[in-house]
């Protein structure tokens, strides 16, 4: 029989399904941290923008 493959299935299964834990592990503990999920690709700019626009809307609701 040339079954040989299937040697291969339980090894590459048992790596995809550790790879799906870290990243889910990953995504609750970040969203446990700060309340929501985290942006893909949000760098130090689009952190210190969104900061910008959380203070403005602070200022203007407190002002109006």
């Amino acid at each position: 029989m040339n079954l040989r493959w299937m040697e291969a299935v339980l090894p590459l299964g048992i790596i995809a399904g550790m790879l799906c834990v870290m990243g889910n592990a990953q995504y609750y503990i970040h969203r446990a941290a700060h309340g929501r999920p985290k942006h893909i690709g949000n760098d130090l700019w689009d952190v210190a923008m969104e900061r910008r626009d959380k203070k403005l809307v602070e200022q203007a609701s407190s002002s109006g």
